[in-house]
């Protein structure tokens, strides 16, 4: 993220997506660790009611922005290997911003609709989550035999469709439009460069959609095997989205390279002039 504002080389449209994408997965692990590391290591299982609807606010509200990034880099692909021509023209800083921008209000906007409903109900009988955080299904389920739980559990399966399988829609759509515009690419070097920029994008959406995707379609799987596919969304979309977005690509190595020269260069002169 630093180097993306120090860079000017940096300074494109598919860099904002892609800073997005890292304080997303910054934002995600620090409304999950926390709770996870006073849990395990001091063995406090407990969390107040408030805290319990702020911490899904916020996991669910991060997750839901993992699916947007990758929808809009996804974009990015489209228009840069389909209509080369016409990029600077569909994908521009402010047309980048906008996207952005709507996929923040739009999960906002859901999120308080479904935490609101949640708020609605009553809790008069046990109250484990059977999770690690205040997972939403096992949250509400525990209403189930005081309140009207309907409005919640339609919404719980209205939002998936919403925020996960219309953007894996329009994903898997994208890249049919990108193997067949590959097929039109004369040269080798360039056709190459696009299947290996895809394919890394494509292994992103497979990690984050798969596991997602099998506990929403199986809402009533086993609670472990239900921690597992979430821990797995959860874990392994952060930790290789800096190496697939960042550190193979050339640019970015680049300018790596230039600031640290720079940092360095500085410094001997510093040392010099003292």
């Amino acid at each position: 993220m630093v180097v993306i504002c120090m860079a000017r080389i940096l300074h494109s449209p598919m860099y904002i997506a892609v800073f997005n994408l890292a304080f997303t997965d910054i934002c995600e692990s620090t409304a999950l660790v926390p709770k996870l590391l006073d849990m395990f290591l001091f063995d406090r299982q407990y969390i107040s009611y408030d805290q319990c609807l702020l911490n899904l606010f916020f996991v669910v509200i991060f997750h839901f922005m993992q699916s947007f990034n990758l929808t809009i880099l996804s974009y990015d692909r489209l228009v840069a290997i389909c209509c080369p021509l016409r990029y600077h023209m569909l994908v521009n800083h402010r047309s980048m911003f906008q996207l952005t921008g709507a996929a923040w209000v739009l999960a906002v906007f859901i999120i308080l609709i479904f935490v609101g409903l949640i708020t609605r109900l009553s809790f008069c009988g046990s109250v484990e989550i059977n999770s690690y955080f205040c997972d939403p299904y096992p949250l509400y389920s525990l209403a189930a035999p005081c309140s009207d739980v309907l409005p919640t559990h339609v919404m719980s399966h209205l939002i998936p469709f919403i925020v996960l399988y219309i953007p894996m829609i329009f994903i898997i759509s994208s890249y049919i439009c990108i193997i067949h515009a590959l097929f039109t690419i004369t040269l080798p070097k360039d056709r190459h460069r696009a299947i290996k920029t895809c394919t890394s994008h494509l292994i992103l959406v497979a990690i984050f959609y798969l596991p997602i995707s099998i506990i929403n379609i199986f809402s009533f799987m086993p609670t472990n095997m239900r921690i597992i596919n979430f821990s797995l969304t959860s874990v392994l979309p952060p930790m290789l989205n800096p190496i697939i977005y960042v550190l193979k690509t050339e640019e970015f190595k680049v300018s790596i390279k230039r600031l640290l020269r720079r940092g360095a260069q500085r410094a001997v002169g510093t040392v010099k002039s003292t």
